[in-house]
């Protein structure tokens, strides 16, 4: 928090909001004179702007990027791990500043946007570490004469699109394990939270990162995801956001045959069976459904509680919620934030409605007023096929579905189309070994509503994506097999 002689989000380091994109080691404004406007999502002011680029522009940095991989690529990988280091240190060294930049551009809480400064540069240094860990194989030959390696070498030129609601920690989950990996990038900040990104790249270059190897672009999302598509040199996408999108992202990447990350949307179950700890299923809760204010992929939409427990739990779940605090970021007391939009506004409201329209009793909260802040609403008595169910809410609405069997549970919990993350609660090995393995889900998180950490594989299934992130897994989507025969002459 600014010390109380600060205005709000003034940051020690002003000169990192920049306001130019960052092409080939240069900043860069749009050659029209064109420009995107991004505002404070609690005041509704405006921050700043950032360029709006042409196409033209969108290849020159592919082409920046082409050119700097010749030499990236060909770098000791352990000098390349060294550069994500001292990338690293710079980081955390400004995780003030980065965290107030969030905060002001996001709207979440400044406690929340600390941590995902220290989330963020956990990938920085864990890939700074994994980038000599690629490692090759040689395989036992069949016949006499003749020696069988794979070795692993980096993809090449990769475009990279992020979304708003992590905005530091979305990009460096994938920049850091492609430039470990030896690659170079192109990528593009969601329109509503570019500064991040921005500031990210002026601490890059600091820490000797070669101009190419990182190129942060910003412009209309539908012509940068054009370019970079139908780009033959670019080899990937890297796409973090709704299955909508990354469907068309995979459709218009078919005709170059690039490789594909997508961490697309969710609809997170969370069972709660009858044997759990009610002081753990309640916590888990509020971590799962109410952190990032709901913004979240993995946030649990869809809280299953068995009938033996319904009761005990909406009553102490009921409880914390209606001590959480709304207002603005830069205050210590808030808990939640406001949503990214007045479309997101509208959207929690919708499946407030529909729900109370199909029977649902509000305990908490309710309609959301004006501007971009949203109540956080605990409902019980939904209905298994309300709108809340079925879509991704990415809001501060807490709706409580009553169920019976464990057969039940699992059946509703997978009654999706989606597969990022699910939760469940249960003090009986026996239960939480078989709802965890019947789960469709690419992560499961027991007991606990925080599962994401860069040291395991981040990703879905179904229509939640593909590829993963963090751990060495991450490294790998980075990098192609080649397999060398050699004869013995």
């Amino acid at each position: 928090m600014p010390s109380p002689g600060q205005a709000r989000g003034q940051m020690l380091r002003p000169d990192l909001i920049r306001h130019q994109c960052y092409i080939d080691g240069a900043w860069r404004a749009a050659a029209s004179g064109e420009t995107i406007g991004v505002s404070d999502p609690f005041t509704g002011t405006g921050i700043g702007d950032v360029p709006s680029l042409a196409a033209g522009e969108i290849d020159d940095a592919i082409l920046a990027a082409k050119r700097a991989f010749v030499e990236w690529s060909g770098r000791n990988p352990r000098e390349r791990g060294g550069l994500l280091r001292r990338w690293h240190d710079l980081v955390l060294s400004h995780a003030e500043d980065l965290a107030c930049l969030i905060t002001l551009e996001n709207g979440k809480p400044l406690k929340e946007a600390r941590g995902e400064i220290a989330y963020g540069a956990a990938f920085i240094a864990l890939y700074a570490e994994e980038a000599g860990r690629a490692l090759g194989e040689i395989i036992p030959a069949p016949t006499s004469g003749r020696r069988l390696l794979v070795e692993r070498e980096p993809v090449g030129v990769c475009g990279v699109i992020t979304p708003w609601n992590f905005p530091v920690a979305m990009l460096t989950r994938k920049l850091a394990p492609a430039l470990a990996a030896g690659c170079t990038v192109v990528a593009k900040p969601a329109a509503e939270t570019p500064f991040s990104a921005l500031a990210l790249a002026v601490l890059a270059e600091e820490a000797g990162i070669p101009a190419g190897v990182i190129n942060i672009v910003t412009g209309q999302p539908a012509m940068v995801g054009e370019r970079l598509t139908s780009s033959s040199i670019v080899r990937k996408i890297s796409f973090t956001g709704s299955t909508r999108v990354g469907a068309q992202l995979m459709a218009a990447s078919a005709g170059t045959i690039k490789r594909l990350s997508l961490e697309l949307g969710g609809n997170a179950p969370l069972l709660i069976f009858d044997d759990a700890d009610l002081s753990v299923a309640v916590e888990t809760a509020m971590v799962a459904k109410f952190r990032n204010t709901g913004q979240s992929c993995i946030a649990a939409n869809r809280i299953y509680v068995q009938q033996g427990l319904h009761d005990a739990f909406v009553e102490a779940f009921s409880e914390r919620v209606a001590a959480l605090t709304s207002g603005d970021g830069f205050d210590p007391a808030t808990d939640i934030g406001p949503l990214i939009s007045e479309a997101a506004v509208a959207k929690v409201d919708r499946h407030i409605l529909d729900a109370t329209n199909g029977g649902a009793r509000i305990l908490n909260g309710g309609l959301s007023g004006e501007g971009r802040m949203c109540r956080p609403t605990l409902m019980c008595d939904v209905a298994t096929d309300a709108l809340v169910t079925q879509e991704e809410t990415f809001g501060p609405l807490a709706a409580v579905i009553r169920f019976d069997t464990i057969e039940r549970g699992i059946q509703l919990a997978n009654d999706t189309p989606f597969g990022l993350a699910a939760y469940l609660c249960s003090s009986s090995p026996a239960t939480i070994s078989r709802v965890g393995r019947a789960l469709e889900s690419g992560m499961v998180g027991i007991n606990t509503g925080l599962i994401s950490t860069a040291f395991a594989p981040f990703g879905g299934v179904k229509m939640s994506g593909l590829g993963r992130e963090g751990s060495h897994h991450g490294l790998n989507e980075y990098l192609n097999l080649k397999y060398l025969c050699e004869a013995e002459l």
